[in-house]
């Protein structure tokens, strides 16, 4: 993994990747509040679920994993935010993360949405109600052929193996609701701080338009959770008032308090 020495680049102009869904479209605002010019990639069937943000933005129609659709949307993009969806059984995951890939600009911050079942080091803590879940879920998803969950896994192994300025944002359950502001977060599934497993989806969306600005995110994979959770106000009263950089660069300052020899 290479340092986080990149300048970072002002962000004026922002490609969604998955735009129309509930996460994209509580995306497209926060990038609209922040004076953010947003292109919008979505299914064409999916076009109408844009209309209210109808002149404000940009829509490319097409499928995510198509890389003449990426290719038209993410040009002079300074930041992607990419929805990881693995539909189906056709590498939509995978094939959407290696477009965005190839072809966002150079230097471009690249932010990508995934679940909890991601994990970059192996290191994270499954409980066993989740593995269970996870097996019935993946089971039955490659039965019927509508989710292929290992290709996320794939579409997020070619993410860390890019050497772009990525970071992988991998929530927690969601439910809907007003916003209780910016999740709290935490290196590993199972640290004490994720125990509640909740997150508001307009906040999960909230931390992806931060990440974009947040160098001392590049090329992390945090695990979310919502700030006003009992196991976030039990573990995190420091994070929960620190912007996400001061939070980078906290878990930092924790990790080199202790000795790895």
């Amino acid at each position: 993994m290479t340092s986080n020495t990149h300048d970072t680049r002002p962000i004026r102009r922002v490609a969604i990747i998955g735009a129309s869904g509930k996460l994209g479209r509580y995306m497209v605002q926060h990038c609209l509040d922040r004076g953010y010019e947003v292109v919008g990639v979505c299914r064409a069937e999916s076009v109408h679920k844009l209309e209210d943000f109808a002149g404000g933005i940009t829509v490319v129609p097409g499928k995510t994993n198509d890389p003449e659709v990426i290719r038209e949307a993410v040009q002079g993009c300074d930041g992607v935010l990419t929805v990881l969806v693995p539909w189906g059984v056709q590498q939509y995951a995978s094939g959407t993360a290696q477009a965005v890939l190839d072809h966002a600009e150079d230097d471009a911050r690249l932010i990508f949405s995934c679940g909890w079942h991601i994990s970059m080091d192996g290191q994270d803590r499954y409980s066993l109600p989740f593995r269970a879940m996870l097996a019935v879920f993946g089971f039955l998803a490659r039965l019927f052929r509508f989710v292929e969950l290992d290709d996320q896994v794939e579409a997020t192994d070619r993410v860390f193996a890019s050497g772009r300025r990525w970071t992988v944002v991998r929530g927690s359950s969601l439910e809907e609701g007003p916003s209780q502001g910016l999740p709290v977060w935490s290196e590993h599934v199972g640290d004490p701080i994720l125990a509640s497993d909740m997150t508001r989806r307009i906040d999960f969306a909230l931390f992806m338009v931060e990440a974009l600005t947040d160098p001392g995110l590049e090329q992390e994979c945090p695990a979310i959770v919502g700030c006003k959770t009992p196991s976030a106000i039990e573990h995190g009263s420091r994070e929960r008032v620190e912007p996400p950089g001061e939070l980078a660069r906290a878990h930092r300052e924790r990790l080199s308090d202790f000795s790895w020899a």
